[in-house]
Order: C-alpha cells, then sequence, then structure tokens
C-alpha cells in the first residue's frame, strides 16, 4: 500500500500505525482565490468571538471549536466524523477486538440510523436484529439528528447491563422493542467447516481484521484436496483494505482487484493481483446478502468480474467510498472520506451494491412431503431387518462434529444450499 493511512470500511475498524501529517490536506490546492479564503476564514473567527462573548451559558473557545468541527464533519457525509478524546478512545478499543457492546455494525441510510449486520454470535445478534433495522430510539433517547459516533457511544457500555432498541422493519407494521444485554465483543474473524459429502470447504468471513489472510491461507493449505469453495460474507460489515485485497488475491492470479480514485491525485491507487500469492482455483461461489459490505462488497465484486466466483444471496450495502484516521494531535483525529472505490470492470458499488449472479432470498429450502406418496417401509411385507439397520445407524450417528456441514444443515439454508448445487455444477464443468 501507498498510503501511511489506514483505509477502513464499516465501524469496525483496526488501526496500525496511523500517524498521518495533516499537513496534506490543510495546505491543498483550492481554486478559490486567496483574498476569498482569508475572507471565510475572518467570518469564521467573528462568529466563534460572537458565540464566546454572547451565548447564553458560559461557553469555552476548545468547546466551540470542537463542536463546529463535529457539525462540519457530519454535514460533508454520512461517514465523515470528528473524534473526540472519547470518541478516538472508543475506535482504540474496537482495534483490540474485545469491547462492551451491542455487536452490531450501523451506517446512515437516506438519513436513518440503519443497522448494515449484526455480528455473528454477539448479543445482538442472539436478539434478533437484523441488517436493514432502522434503530428509531436507543432506551428513551431518539435518534433523530444523532450522528453514528453518539449513536455507537450510547450502545456501548458496561457487559451485563441492559438495553432496549426501537426498531422500525421492513414488512412489520409497527415498530419492535428488542432488549438486549451488552457483553463482551470478541470477533472471531475467519472459521471454516467441510461439507463432507461433496468435499467443499465452508469459509465464513465475519469482519476483515488483521487475520483475515493469515487464517484463511493456513485453511486453503489444510485443505488442499477440496473439490470447491464456498466463501461466506453475509452480514460482514467490513474492514480493512489490504486485508480484502489480499483475500481476492488468494484466489485470482491477475488483473486489477480494485482501484480508488479521489480529488486528489495521489490519492488514487490501484490494487493488482499477483500469481504468487494464488492458492486456489478451485470452482468457488460467494455468499453475501444486505449486510455485506464495503471490504464485503470489494471481495464479492472484484471476484465476480474475474469470473472467478458465482456470487449466491441478495444485493449487498452500497458503501464504496474511502475513509481514512486522521489523527489531529495525541486524543483526537478526524474520520475523512477521501476516495471512492472501483471495482476491476470500471463499476462503483457506492450506493448500488453487487448485485448477484443469483439472487435468492433467506430462508429454508421448501420442502413439501407428497402425502399419497408410499414408501417401503408403509408396504405390508417390506423388509424390516434392512430397515432396522438403517434405524440403528442413525441413532449412532446422532453425535455430530460441529465442523462439518450436513445435507440437513443445508436444507435450513436455501442460500448456502444454493451455493452447493452451484459449486456442484461448476465442478462436472470443469471436469468436462
Amino acid at each position: 500500500m501507498k498510503h501511511t493511512k489506514i483505509a477502513t470500511f464499516g465501524f469496525i475498524v483496526t488501526l496500525i500505525g496511523a500517524t498521518v501529517l495533516m499537513s496534506t490536506t490543510v495546505f491543498a490546492k483550492s481554486k478559490e482565490s486567496e483574498s476569498s479564503r482569508l475572507a471565510a476564514l475572518a467570518k469564521y473567527t467573528r462568529v466563534v468571538g460572537t458565540i464566546e462573548k454572547y451565548y447564553v451559558d458560559d461557553i469555552n473557545i476548545s468547546d466551540i471549536i470542537n463542536k463546529s468541527i463535529d457539525g462540519l464533519m457530519s454535514n460533508l457525509d454520512a461517514h465523515s466524523s470528528f473524534l473526540d478524546k472519547k470518541g478516538f478512545k472508543n475506535l482504540k478499543i474496537q482495534t483490540d477486538g474485545e469491547f462492551g457492546g451491542l455487536g452490531i455494525t450501523v451506517g446512515m441510510r437516506k438519513g436513518a440510523l440503519t443497522i448494515i449486520s449484526p455480528i455473528e454470535g454477539t448479543p445482538a445478534d442472539r436478539a434478533g436484529v437484523k441488517a436493514g433495522d432502522i434503530i428509531l430510539k436507543i432506551d428513551d433517547l431518539s435518534t433523530l439528528n444523532m450522528t453514528i459516533d453518539e449513536a455507537v457511544n450510547h450502545m456501548r457500555g458496561k457487559p451485563k447491563t441492559k438495553i432496549v432498541l426501537t426498531i422500525v422493519r421492513k414488512d412489520e407494521a409497527k415498530p419492535i422493542k428488542i432488549k438486549i444485554i451488552r457483553d463482551i465483543i470478541k470477533i472471531t474473524s475467519v472459521y471454516t467447516k467441510i461439507i463432507k459429502k461433496e468435499n467443499i470447504l465452508y469459509l465464513r468471513v465475519t469482519s476483515f481484521d488483521k487475520k483475515v489472510v493469515e487464517k484463511t491461507k493456513e485453511a486453503l493449505l489444510k485443505h488442499k484436496d477440496i473439490k470447491g469453495i464456498i466463501l461466506d460474507l453475509r452480514n460482514n460489515p467490513g474492514g480493512l483494505l489490504n486485508q480484502a485485497v489480499g483475500l481476492v488475491d488468494l484466489f485470482v492470479d491477475k488483473g486489477t482487484i480494485v482501484s480508488q480514485k479521489g480529488r486528489e491525485k495521489k490519492e488514487d491507487v490501484k490494487y493488482d493481483a499477483t500469481s504468487s500469492a494464488t492458492l486456489s482455483k478451485v470452482p468457488m461461489a460467494v455468499l453475501v446478502n444486505g449486510g455485506s459490505a464495503s471490504a464485503s462488497e470489494i471481495v464479492s465484486g472484484s471476484l465476480q468480474d474475474h469470473k472467478r466466483a458465482i456470487i449466491v444471496g441478495t444485493r449487498t450495502f452500497g458503501k464504496g467510498s474511502v475513509q481514512v484516521i486522521l489523527p489531529i494531535n495525541n486524543t483526537e483525529a478526524l474520520r475523512l472520506t477521501i476516495a471512492r472505490y472501483y471495482l476491476p470492470s470500471g463499476r462503483t458499488i457506492q450506493a448500488v451494491g453487487v448485485k448477484p449472479d443469483v439472487v435468492v432470498n433467506a430462508g429454508a429450502v421448501p420442502h413439501k412431503v407428497d402425502e399419497f406418496l408410499i414408501k417401503e417401509k408403509e408396504l405390508k411385507k417390506h423388509l424390516k431387518g434392512e430397515l432396522d439397520k438403517i434405524e440403528k445407524k442413525k441413532v449412532k450417528t446422532q453425535k455430530r462434529d460441529k465442523n462439518i456441514i450436513t445435507p440437513e444443515d443445508a436444507l435450513k439454508d436455501i442460500q448456502l444450499k444454493t451455493a452447493i448445487d452451484t459449486i456442484k455444477i461448476l465442478s462436472i464443468a470443469k471436469e468436462n
């Protein structure tokens, strides 16, 4: 990567030596004349002085400046924000991968505080929170005009304390109240299972932290004889850019993975695949949904453009902008949008997302038994001995391996079942 800035996606971020000099942006060239710039700065100084002198309550200059910066950032776009001492500290807490909270990623969609996705296995996930839910209230506080950082601060708290979210959900007539008990959020970003019958590797990536590429490499090297890979990015809100690029590079041996373009030419960067990093060329399917955002969209969209994988599920969230953390000093920083991302074909994911090749809504596989169909065991003279053997075998195999996905598991998830069937078709095509 060419920058000392750390590009982040969503609101689960990892900062690794994110030291950036503000001079790179403060003294950027402007089309305005020097006189108009000075006049604008003079106006701002007068406004600050007037507030300090005449405002009804005693307010110091530091508070005025912080409030004005906060207002400025929130009016730029939904993802830019001012991180004061508390906000910057909270961001660093998330970096450790363990914090007290609910386990959801939020964003602004059409001015409403929207859940991008619940993180798998967290209190919010267990309570039934879903991607796309709009948060109306946090306890008794209305989210109207509330910034994302304010919302995150209200939702985070001591483990084992209660919080109530009032949400609006599509297809529900009335708002729903969901009670959640805060807990320590420990994020396991990568885990694997084997779909044994078909010998397919199921690779689940819940967020893009700094260990995603490393853990995926380990899984691919451990399972070299697999016939296919299902990469599950559903409800993955994003994370680090270098991990998204590195993950695609494990499956693509040449060409552009993603590029970014900003106002400044120096922010234009292109990330290319390398053949030396490619570990697998087996048939591949990627699962996505409305909770797949940012880095997840780069991975799924790039693999789709390279025709390396079939994308299965529903349209993704649509966050294709680049944010960097720019420290102002040791305790405060800016989260600033500096560029947009573009997939290998040149298309953007901003506000449009990635459309799957095979659109499948979530749910179980429809399974209707024909009640008039006569089975062998219902025949008067059926072979009881063989039937008894089958029943005994079922009893013996009740204790199951958690690392294996069975055909029965797949029937509960039609998107996963579709991905499995897709891999079967791709494998047959490859063999022929």
